[in-house]
């Protein structure tokens, strides 16, 4: 059916519609326009369901550790052993590996506070200034961290290490985390040297072995820990800071040339 309207009638009409406000065309049904939104709801974009990836396996350092060192049989394994230690992160700040030096054989074993900057240079116990003095520490009553046992000579080993293997950044006490972290390896390499006497020399070395602090309270106060006879000694450091505490120390050293005769 044709439209009755020609082209300029509907044109005249549809203008008018708009000068009268129309801004739109009229649909197929009514609209209510009470019941229309402001604004459409535009629908959620649907997510992709991904499988969340799967939380990595926390890891104990004190067991990896343990693991570790129970797989050594000798002093040299158990140095490996440390090297390739990944947990600690005192390891990737550090110059070197501290170790331990002198005769494992040797019935006196000390264990000092975390390595300083002159042993993280070398990667030696107990150098510098603090390694000079303790050599005369220990001269004084008969001993040496170099002696060979099996050579003629008037002086008893010593060996050497530390309770931390790496330096702490700024020479910084060792953290209570780092110290647990390391203390397997530190029971094996007593069990491996196997010595009569431990002599603990600062608060680092008292806090690993014995679970606390305090070396001017608990210095020259023998105890027993890993099964062994245990003396607390100042730290050579702290007798070149204060020359007052050399009595102390020198006191220490009786004691512990006195215990030493008395397991002869």
């Amino acid at each position: 059916m044709e439209s009755s309207l020609d082209f300029n009638t509907a044109k005249a009409l549809l203008d008018w519609q708009v000068e009268l406000g129309a801004t739109e065309a009229i649909l197929d049904a009514p609209v209510n326009r009470y019941e229309v939104p402001e604004k459409q709801v535009k629908p959620a974009a649907q997510q992709a369901q991904t499988a969340a990836p799967a939380a990595a396996p926390k890891v104990d350092p004190v067991a990896v550790a343990t693991e570790m060192a129970k797989q050594t049989d000798d002093l040299g394994q158990l140095k490996a052993a440390i090297a390739q230690f990944e947990h600690c992160a005192l390891k990737r700040g550090a110059r070197n590996l501290v170790f331990g030096e002198g005769n494992p054989d040797a019935r006196i074993m000390i264990i000092g506070d975390a390595p300083g900057r002159d042993e993280d240079r070398v990667g030696k116990p107990f150098v510098g200034r603090a390694g000079q003095l303790l050599d005369k520490m220990l001269a004084a009553i008969d001993l040496d961290r170099n002696t060979d046992r099996t050579a003629e000579s008037k002086h008893e080993a010593v060996y050497a290490s530390h309770i931390l293997p790496w330096r702490p950044p700024q020479n910084r006490d060792p953290q209570a985390a780092d110290i647990a972290m390391i203390m397997p390896f530190v029971q094996r390499h007593v069990e491996l040297v196997a010595p009569d006497i431990i002599v603990l020399m600062g608060n680092g070395a008292c806090q690993g072995v014995l679970g606390k602090r305090g070396i001017t309270r608990m210095r020259g106060t023998w105890t027993e820990a890993l099964g062994r006879p245990v003396l607390p000694m100042l730290h050579p450091d702290a007798l070149l800071r204060n020359q007052q505490l050399k009595r102390d120390a020198w006191a220490d050293l009786l004691a512990l040339k006195a215990k030493l005769m008395s397991l002869d």
